[in-house]
């Protein structure tokens, strides 16, 4: 982590130097020194301890520390069947939906279902998540499904969203192609041995993968559940695990604070949390990397969220919130630990035309510009007047957005965010207010043995509408 020469073999650089107190001649965060860091240097290696021990065991939650080491051909098999259609449709939420997303948009060029066949290489994809008759709908007429796959992602098959958008295209495609042919066109992924989705794959004889029972829906982007449509879309699942095993066997190799960038981010983290600053920002410059914050959103939030504690993750993207949130990030409340992350050397670029109307002469400051270079002198800038205001800053810049690095980049935050639980003393794999959630709309859906929540739920809305306004 620290400055020196790099090497396009590196997989990215994280700079921390606006995020600590480093002396009098330094903007300094209030309270955070790199001295008051070495602190959680004791607990961090305990909590790393505890992740490589359970993953061991086969602790639950934990698995996702080995899905690296584990064999894809199940899934690689599947995506080669998958890249037979002309289209695929997901229905799954969460954990099921943002990692795809976050791969596809990372990874894949924009616009993938709008580009000709030829130039796309893999099947167009869809994905249900949200309760939505309209988009169902709408899928349902873009497709043709003598030409479609349908992938259901559930672990425990009970998922209210995930099966309800499930079973309208189940009862589409049964309707058109008849029972038989239309199991020949399901995959589902789930639990090897519970929920109702492993015996349905039985009953009606289609394909289906295993979601690892050690492996949380958030932490699962790197199983079935996101390498599956990655692969089928042509991107290589392979690499991905290789840049997620070298950064694990980094990490499994750095036993000091300082050199270890999941110790670190986690003590830094945590110290800002502990100072008032009870959010995370994470702004990149790379509209290829826009889902990942996404992504990164539920694994923070959703792990770290409990007990009273916790802190709220923020998704911006430069430079567009640049004309929307700086003004609050610069001179706002000190209430913000930022990530700021860059891509050095991305695929495309764009040299800025010079023009010859008069008019736009003012304008001549861009002219032979790249549109990479604007792009990163924006985020030099961002960077540096958040860290005028005195402001918390960390950076990352990777130096090209590949399989390696975001498989790497992946396994980093997974790893800060396990570290972060254990620090914080929660639960970093449960998610006790989702639960709740679930079996209210269970009990006012009608589910058996879930009477008792639907008339908890029912007294709780009451009382949300003693008082009302209507316009």
């Amino acid at each position: 982590m620290a400055r020196g020469t790099r090497s396009d073999s590196d997989l990215f650089t994280v700079s921390f130097g606006m995020a600590v107190d480093n002396g009098a001649d330094s903007v300094s965060p209030r309270g955070v020194s790199a001295e008051s860091l070495k602190k959680y240097a004791e607990i961090l290696a305990k909590g790393d301890a505890w992740l490589r021990e359970g993953c061991a065991a086969g602790r639950d939650g934990v698995g996702w520390l080995a899905l690296p080491f584990r064999d894809i051909g199940d899934i690689e098999e599947a995506a080669g069947w998958l890249r037979g259609f002309d289209a695929m449709v997901q229905a799954g939420i969460g954990g099921s939906a943002l990692g795809n997303l976050m791969l596809h948009g990372a990874l894949l060029p924009p616009y993938w279902n709008e580009l000709p066949e030829a130039k796309r290489g893999g099947p167009r994809f869809y994905l249900a998540d949200n309760v939505d008759p309209r988009d169902n709908r709408t899928v349902w007429n873009l497709i043709e499904p003598e030409k479609t796959a349908f992938i259901v992602i559930s672990k425990s098959g009970s998922t209210a969203e995930t099966m309800a958008n499930f079973l309208f295209f189940w009862d589409r495609l049964k309707v058109e192609l008849g029972p038989k042919k239309a199991a020949e066109h399901v995959l589902v992924i789930t639990d090897e041995e519970k929920g109702v989705l492993r015996p349905f794959a039985d009953e009606i004889g289609c394909r289906r993968l295993v979601l690892p029972s050690d492996v949380g829906g958030r932490f699962s982007v790197l199983s079935s559940v996101g390498l599956l449509s990655a692969c089928a879309l042509g991107l290589d699942g392979r690499k991905l695990l290789a840049g997620a095993a070298e950064m694990d066997e980094k990490l499994a190799q750095r036993a000091s604070l300082f050199e270890n960038p999941a110790w670190f981010l986690s003590a830094l983290s945590v110290a800002h949390y502990r100072h008032g600053r009870n959010m995370t920002v994470m702004m990149p410059y790379e509209d290829a990397l826009e889902r990942f914050c996404e992504w990164f959103a539920q694994l923070w939030g959703e792990s770290l969220g409990k007990n009273g504690v916790g802190s709220t993750p923020v998704r911006a993207l430069g430079a567009i919130d640049q004309h929307s949130q700086i003004q609050l990030y610069t001179e706002g409340p000190d209430d913000k630990l930022f990530t700021v992350i860059t891509v050095s050397a991305p695929e495309e670029d764009i040299v800025i035309p010079e023009t010859e109307e008069k008019a736009l002469v003012p304008l001549g400051y861009l002219f032979g510009q790249s549109m990479n270079s604007l792009r990163r002198y924006e985020a030099l800038s961002t960077a540096a007047a958040v860290a005028k205001g005195g402001k918390p800053v960390v950076t990352i810049e990777i130096p090209r957005l590949d399989e390696r690095r975001l498989g790497a980049l992946i396994q980093l935050y997974e790893h800060v965010t396990a570290l972060t639980g254990y620090v914080l003393d929660v639960n970093p794999f449960d998610q006790p207010g989702v639960e709740q959630g679930k079996n209210f709309t269970y009990g006012l859906m009608g589910r058996p043995d879930y009477s008792a929540q639907a008339l908890e739920v029912t007294e709780l809305a009451e009382k949300l509408s003693l008082r009302e306004m209507t316009l």
